[in-house]
């Protein structure tokens, strides 16, 4: 095992932690809870989540600054700095993002994301400080701020990616599940009554069945956030809650109605035939029809509603 990784290793394990990340994580819960807050430092809408994405902001701004102030010489002084600001700018929306990310995660994760959240805040404190020193005309002072933050900035870009590429933090749970192309019989049709919902195994992939008086609704029931099981979550209103962390999802098409998660779940036609439920895959073209007769259903219910009120 590599230095770093025993380094990492040693804070999956500090327990310790754990007295500072429970309550902190408690705070950042209660405050992301509003669904327009939730949705937004999520990526709800973006289609993937938000913080990654701004991360680059942040970490291309100071290291052009850095460049600058190793090969710029005393003309890029002021680009630098100008850097710096915009770096410091963009790392309050990139924190917001990532505490309301860090707040879903547990045990090793959870330790790991701490001390990543700590090092950014040093980082941002350094370059901070260092537009502070500028305005006193201290260019040696502003350079060493500089550069000490960049150094701390890459031991928690470093700890950033072991919780992205190592421990799947927010990673789509389901992007390897590919279900049955052809219709598979995965239920009998008596086991599954009006109004209830079941788990079933298609051909390796776990969906959730549920079944109105019209149709039955297929998805897949491991949520794409972080695995929650949507068997165990609750339905109401067309939706299917995640237990584990509240993301709600349209049983009719896997759209997304509420983050955290920021991708829909696979959804699944779904017919009953030879007193058997069979899933399978949509055709190309079939789940997008599916999706714009969701968004008009949507449209007319929210129109009967203004219309009534």
């Amino acid at each position: 095992m590599s230095m770093p990784h025993r380094a990492v290793h040693r804070v999956e394990n500090a327990e310790a932690l754990d007295k500072v990340a429970e309550p902190v994580s408690s705070v950042v819960q209660r405050a992301v809870q509003p669904k327009f807050v939730r949705d937004l430092l999520s990526g709800t809408n973006l289609g993937h989540p938000l913080h990654p994405s701004l991360t680059d902001a942040a970490i291309g701004a100071w290291l052009s600054a850095g460049l600058l102030d190793v090969a710029g010489g005393s003309d890029a002084e002021p680009a630098a700095d100008l850097l710096t600001a915009a770096g410091v700018a963009a790392a309050v929306p990139t924190a917001l993002s990532g505490f309301n990310d860090w707040a879903d995660t547990i045990g090793p994760e959870r330790r790991v994301g701490l001390v990543h959240a700590g090092l950014n805040t040093v980082a941002l404190a350094l370059y901070a400080g260092s537009l502070v020193a500028r305005a006193g005309g201290n260019r040696r002072k502003v350079k060493a701020l500089r550069f000490a933050g960049f150094a701390v900035m890459g031991a928690g870009a470093y700890l950033g990616g072991h919780l992205s590429f190592v421990k799947g933090v927010n990673v789509n749970r389901t992007a390897w599940q590919e279900g049955p192309e052809e219709w598979t019989p995965v239920l009998a049709a008596s086991e599954l009554g009006e109004g209830e919902h079941r788990t079933a195994d298609a051909d390796g992939v776990r969906v959730l069945l549920y079944r109105t008086a019209a149709k039955v609704h297929a998805v897949a029931s491991t949520c794409t956030h972080m695995g929650g099981p949507l068997g165990e979550g609750t339905i109401e209103n067309g939706c299917v809650t995640c237990p584990w962390h509240g993301s709600t999802f349209r049983l009719e098409d896997g759209g997304i109605e509420r983050g955290p998660a920021s991708t829909p779940q696979p959804s699944y036609e779904a017919r009953i035939q030879n007193g058997r439920i069979e899933v399978r895959v949509p055709p190309p073209g079939a789940q997008t029809d599916v999706a714009k007769e969701g968004a008009r259903r949507r449209g007319r219910r929210l129109l009967a509603r203004t219309s009534a009120s």
